[in-house]
C-alpha cells in the first residue's frame, strides 16, 4: 500500500466510521436474546452464542468482508453502486440507455434497499443512546426517571453537531472505539477464565439443539440474534472511504476478537449465575465492577454517540448518490471538509432524522422496547444485497452456476431465516422502519418518473438545434455582445429557455453556450473524461458534463477551468438562463394523480438550481416554464 494510504491510520479511521455500530450491539443483542419463553437456562446460553458466532462468521466474514467488497463501483460500495453496477456501470460501460423490464426489477430492489437503510438511520440512534443511557439504572436506580431525556440531549446535540462537519473529532473517533473494543474484550475474558465451559458454545452442535428445544421460540429469538449484525451493511456502504484492506485487517485482528469475548463474557456470567438466574437486563455493565459502572456508561454513552454519526453519515451519502442518480429532489448540500469530499451536510436529512429519532424515543422509551422496532429493515437490505450480488457474480464475475449455489444458498438461508424471524416484529414495532422505507421509496420512484415525463413533454415541444441554429443564420436576428448559457437535458434540440428568451425579447447573446449535465453509474469521473466540447456554427458552442453520483456538480468551477478560444468563460460573466417549471395538473393516465401531486410538492421544494450548482445568484435569469404532467 501505498505511503499516501498506510493500512493502519486507514484501519484505525474505519473502527471508528465504519464499526461503531456492530460494536455497541453487545450493549443489547445477548440480553434481548432471552425472556419468559427462552429463559437462560445452561443450553439456551450455549445455543445463543453459538448462533451469535456463525453469524457473526458468516454474514461478516464471510459475506461481507470476503465476497460483497469484492463488488466495488470504482472503489465505492453501498447498494445503489452495486444496482449501477448489475445494471451494467462499470468504469467500461456506464449504464445508460434503453431500460429493459429486467433492469426495472433491478432499479425497483437497490432503490428499495436503499429506502430500508432511512429507517436504521431512526432506529439506530434511538435504540444505541438509550441502551448506554440506561446503565446509570444498574449504577444508581434513582436516575432511572432521568434515562429518557438525557437520551434526548445528547441526540438533539448530536444532530446539532452536523453542521459543523465530522472533520474536527473524526481524528478522536478511532481511537475512542480501540479503547471501546478492548474494553469489551477486558469485561468479558475473566468471566470465560471463570467459566470456560462457554467456549464449547462454537460447536454448532449447540445452535442445532437450541433450535430442536425451543422450535418456533428459536425461530423468534434469530429475530434478536440478528441484532448483533446490525452496521453489517455499513461495512459496504463505507468501503469507498478506506479500502477493502484496512476493513478486513481491523475486523480480524480487533473488531471480532473482542465482540466474541464479550458476548462469550456474557454467557459465562450467566452461566456462573446457575439456572435460577433470569434478570438479564443491563447483562453487559453486570460484568463490570461498581466501581467502572460510571465509566463505562460515559464510555458506552461515547461510542454509541459514534455509532449514531456512522449511520447519520451514510444517510447522508445515500441521499447525494440519489439525488445524482435522478430519485431524489435537489437539496442543500454542504461540504464540511476541503480535503474529504465525502463529507457533506445535508440539512433537510438532518432535520428528518432528528424528528423520526426524537418521537421514537419518546415512543418506545427503553431500548426492549425498541428492539421490536430493529432489525427488520436492516435484514431487509441484507436479503436484496444478497440477491443483487447473486446476479452481480452471475452476469459480471461470470462465474459457474454450480459454484454460485454453493456458495450463496447458504448465505441466502442465513439472511432469509434472519429476515423471516424479524417479519414477527412487526406488530411490535418492525412497522416503523419498514413505513419509512416504503415512503422514502415512493418518494424516489415518483420522483424519477415524473421527472421523466417532464424531460419527454419538454422534448415534445421543442425545436431540434440544427434547426434552429440555421434560422438564426437565416433570419440574422439582433446579436448582443457577452456570454450567455443555458442548460438543457438533450444536447439534440433548443432549451425552451432559449426559445423562450428569443421569442420575447428577439435577441441572443452574440456567444451562446449549451450546457448539459451528465450524471452516470459510476462514483466519480476521472477530470480528463469529464467534459467535451464542441463549436457549432452561429456562435453556438456545445458543452457536455459528466458526473458520477458521489459528486455535486459545480459549473462555476467547472466554467473557469476551461479555455475555449473567442470565449469569456469567467462565471461572473456569464449569464445564466434557468427555466423554473410550474406544473399543470391534468388527468392524464401517464401517472397516477396523487403521485402527480407528490411529485409536484416535490419539485416545488426541490432546491433552486442556482445555488445546487454554484451559479452566481447575480449573473442569472429565471424564465418560467409552464408544463402539463
Amino acid at each position: 500500500m501505498s505511503s499516501k494510504n498506510p493500512l493502519f491510520p486507514l484501519a484505525l479511521a474505519a473502527l471508528g466510521v465504519v464499526y461503531g455500530d456492530i460494536g455497541t450491539s453487545p450493549l443489547y443483542a445477548f440480553r434481548l436474546c432471552f425472556n419468559n419463553e427462552t429463559p437462560p437456562t445452561e443450553a439456551a446460553i450455549l445455543g445463543v452464542l453459538s448462533l451469535i458466532f456463525w453469524s457473526l462468521a458468516g454474514l461478516i466474514s464471510i459475506k461481507y468482508l470476503s465476497l460483497v467488497l469484492r463488488a466495488d463501483n470504482r472503489g465505492e460500495g453501498g447498494i445503489l453502486a452495486l444496482m449501477a453496477l448489475v445494471r451494467g456501470g462499470t468504469a467500461d460501460a456506464p449504464a445508460r440507455g434503453t431500460v429493459s423490464r429486467r433492469s426495472t426489477v433491478i432499479v425497483a430492489l437497490g432503490l428499495f434497499g436503499a429506502a430500508l437503510l432511512y429507517g436504521d438511520g431512526l432506529i439506530t440512534p434511538a435504540i444505541s443512546v438509550l441502551s448506554a443511557v440506561e446503565g446509570l439504572k444498574v449504577a444508581s436506580p434513582h436516575l432511572a426517571p432521568y434515562v429518557v431525556p438525557i437520551a434526548l440531549v445528547i441526540l438533539v446535540g448530536l444532530f446539532w453537531v452536523q453542521k459543523h462537519g465530522t472533520q474536527k473529532v473524526g481524528s478522536i473517533f478511532g481511537p475512542i472505539m480501540v479503547l471501546w473494543f478492548l474494553t469489551l474484550a477486558i469485561l468479558g475474558l475473566p468471566h470465560i477464565l471463570g467459566t470456560p465451559k462457554v467456549l464449547t458454545a462454537i460447536n454448532p452442535a449447540y445452535a442445532v439443539q437450541f433450535f430442536i428445544d425451543h422450535r418456533f421460540h428459536a425461530f423468534v429469538t434469530m429475530g434478536t440474534v440478528f441484532l448483533c449484525l446490525t452496521g453489517g451493511e455499513d461495512l459496504y456502504l463505507d468501503m469507498g472511504h478506506f479500502g477493502r484492506l484496512p476493513m478486513r485487517v481491523g475486523w480480524f485482528t480487533l473488531v471480532l476478537p473482542c465482540l466474541l469475548m464479550n458476548y462469550f463474557g456474557q454467557g459465562a456470567y450467566l452461566l456462573h449465575q446457575g439456572a435460577g438466574q433470569t434478570d438479564t437486563s443491563n447483562l453487559l455493565y453486570h460484568l463490570a465492577p461498581n466501581w467502572a459502572l460510571y465509566p463505562l456508561v460515559c464510555l458506552a454513552t461515547v461510542a454509541t454517540i459514534i455509532a449514531s454519526q456512522a449511520v447519520i453519515s451514510g444517510a447522508y451519502s445515500l441521499t447525494r448518490q440519489a439525488i445524482q442518480l435522478g430519485y431524489c429532489p435537489r437539496m442543500t448540500i454542504i461540504h464540511t471538509s476541503e480535503n474529504t469530499i465525502g463529507q457533506v451536510y445535508l440539512p433537510a436529512v438532518t432535520g428528518m432524522l432528528l424528528v423520526g429519532t426524537v418521537s421514537l424515543v419518546l415512543g418506545f422509551r427503553n431500548s426492549d422496547a425498541l428492539a421490536g422496532a430493529y432489525g427488520l429493515a436492516v435484514s431487509m437490505t441484507m436479503l436484496l444485497t444478497s440477491v443483487m450480488m447473486t446476479i452481480f457474480i452471475l452476469r459480471k464475475w461470470r462465474w459457474n452456476p454450480l459454484l454460485v449455489t454453493a456458495v450463496m444458498i447458504p448465505i441466502f438461508l442465513f439472511d432469509a431465516t434472519f429476515f423471516t424471524s424479524n417479519i414477527l416484529k412487526l406488530k411490535a414495532g418492525g412497522w416503523v422502519g419498514l413505513s419509512v422505507a416504503t415512503v422514502m421509496f415512493i418518494i424516489m420512484i415518483t420522483w424519477n418518473r415524473g421527472r421523466t415525463i417532464m424531460g419527454k413533454k419538454l422534448s415534445e415541444d421543442s425545436l431540434p438545434l440544427p434547426l434552429f441554429i440555421a434560422d438564426v443564420i437565416q433570419s440574422k436576428p439582433l446579436r448582443v455582445p457577452g456570454t450567455a448559457a443555458f442548460l438543457t437535458g438533450s444536447m439534440n434540440i433548443a432549451p425552451r429557455t432559449l426559445l423562450h428568451n428569443f421569442k420575447h425579447n428577439r435577441v441572443l447573446h452574440q456567444n451562446i453556450i449549451l450546457l448539459t449535465i451528465v450524471n452516470q453509474d459510476l462514483p466519480r469521473i476521472p477530470d480528463s473524461e469529464r467534459v467535451s466540447v464542441e463549436k457549432l456554427e452561429a456562435g453556438f458552442t456545445r458543452i457536455s458534463a459528466q458526473y458520477g453520483f458521489m459528486e455535486t456538480p459545480d459549473l462555476s468551477l467547472l466554467l473557469s477551468s476551461l479555455k475555449i478560444d473567442g470565449l469569456d468563460l469567467n462565471p461572473a460573466r456569464v449569464t445564466f438562463f434557468l427555466g423554473r417549471e410550474t406544473i399543470i395538473l391534468i388527468h392524464q393516465k401517464n401517472m397516477f394523480f396523487w403521485r402527480k401531486i407528490l411529485f409536484a410538492f416535490l419539485s416545488k421544494n426541490a432546491r433552486d438550481a442556482s445555488r445546487y450548482f454554484n451559479i452566481p445568484p447575480n449573473r442569472v435569469i429565471e424564465i418560467g416554464i409552464q408544463v402539463e404532467l
